[in-house]
């Protein structure tokens, strides 16, 4: 006989140390302090905006969208492994007890994101609704709180289904259906949201006699969605340091790789210049990477309107950039042939840190080109400036001392 309580207890306890363990990497000193100046700023160009808040703009729709699809994606985390597809699935009769604790862990940890999406749109709703009131909008949390549980309940029934599109149709039914009555709910308009509430209802309903229809639960299915929700957090902490547990994919990417390597010449001290070019290039991690900073920071910059906000936005942005780049240094580690190599360490950090130089340059390079199309040649030049000497600076030091 399997202990339910016990089994649970165990795999949740085992759960937080691997997720804890690498959260301390992704929320450390660095990156805590660029968060809180990212939100920060944030916070008050988005107050400013909301002064000049246009009477047209569609606030219905953005509420509607974004709680929509917060409650319609409810997954369900059951901490299964692989092993249990042979260990666990003739005790599946037994496991009632543990799957319940899975249901109520899974939207106990997804109303923090129901929570912080609530309080970045209350100011917005506020701007537009100011007839409805506060405790109008506490009352519709209250409502999306309620809804979340439906749409948990029936994604659980469903994956007793095998067949990929009836699970597709279900999710789309019911996600037009949660943005139908968020639209109505933020309007005021009570009749049009009850009605598509009373259909919400119904669809909830038939899953849960379909699900009565099926024998039991599909394994397979369970454990493969919660290595794809794992692997999704390990791809995010890997931004951060080192996953053994992440299998890296390579991408051809010819052109890029020959633009880049043409240019080097075929002699020994050049060797990890060729590897960490073509790595940053074709490897899963550090290309997108580098890319999405960019267009983030990018954006920030085009969009803020103090100029010294902005020259501050495009240091952070290559500070940013530097730290994460950082972790190539490591990607090689555990290929133990490359210590073969008759090369000497200095050369292998020379070229991490020669590397690390050129797209730092490149992403202020690319940063000024903002400021130029704006027509702010001051910004211009305070980028430019600023951002090379910051780039060498913090590369010949910081960066030079954390590879020795």
């Amino acid at each position: 006989m399997i202990n339910a309580k016990e089994f649970w207890t165990k795999r949740f306890s085992e759960h937080t140390k691997e997720t804890s363990r690498y959260l301390k990497y992704i929320f450390n000193g660095h990156i805590a302090v660029a968060m809180l100046f990212f939100i920060s700023a944030l916070a008050y160009y988005y107050q400013q905006w909301l002064q000049d808040l246009p009477e047209d703009f569609p606030t219905a729709w953005i509420i509607a969208v974004a709680f929509g699809f917060m409650v319609s994606y409810s997954p369900v985390r059951t901490l299964l492994k692989e092993p249990d597809l042979v260990f666990l699935l003739p005790a599946e009769y037994q496991l009632g007890d543990y799957f319940k604790r899975c249901l109520i862990y899974s939207y106990v940890v997804q109303l923090y994101v129901i929570f912080v999406l609530s309080a970045a749109l209350g100011p917005l709703y506020f701007a537009s609704y100011p007839e409805l009131g506060t405790q109008y909008y506490i009352m519709m949390i209250g409502i999306v709180l309620i809804i979340k549980v439906w749409n948990m309940m029936s994604n659980w029934w469903m994956l007793k289904e095998r067949n990929p599109r009836a699970r597709l149709i279900d999710q789309l039914v019911k996600a037009v259906l949660n943005i139908a009555i968020f639209y109505f709910l933020s309007q005021g308009e009570w009749i049009f949201a009850s009605i598509v509430t009373v259909l919400l209802v119904a669809v909830v309903l038939y899953t849960y006699s379909v699900s009565k229809q099926k024998a039991g639960l599909v394994w397979d299915l369970l454990v493969e969605k919660d290595q794809q929700r794992m692997r999704t957090f390990y791809r995010i902490a890997n931004m951060f340091t080192d996953v053994p547990h992440l299998k890296n994919t390579v991408k051809k990417r010819h052109t890029l790789v020959r633009i880049l390597v043409e240019g080097i010449p075929y002699r020994q001290d050049k060797t990890f210049s060729y590897l960490y070019k073509i790595t940053f290039i074709r490897s899963s991690d550090y290309l997108g990477m580098y890319i999405r900073l960019i267009v983030i920071g990018g954006l920030a910059i085009w969009f803020v309107s103090n100029l010294w906000v902005k020259v501050i936005f495009a240091i952070l942005f290559l500070y940013l950039s530097a730290f994460q780049m950082m972790t190539l240094w490591n990607h090689h580690r555990t290929i133990a042939w490359l210590d073969l190599y008759p090369v000497k360490k200095e050369w292998k950090q020379k070229a991490i840190l020669q590397w690390l130089q050129q797209i730092i340059l490149f992403q202020t390079f690319l940063f000024g080109l903002l400021f130029l199309f704006q027509w702010n040649l001051v910004g211009l030049v305070f980028v430019w400036m600023g951002g090379s000497l910051f780039s060498y600076l913090f590369i010949q030091t910081y960066v030079k001392k954390k590879l020795t």
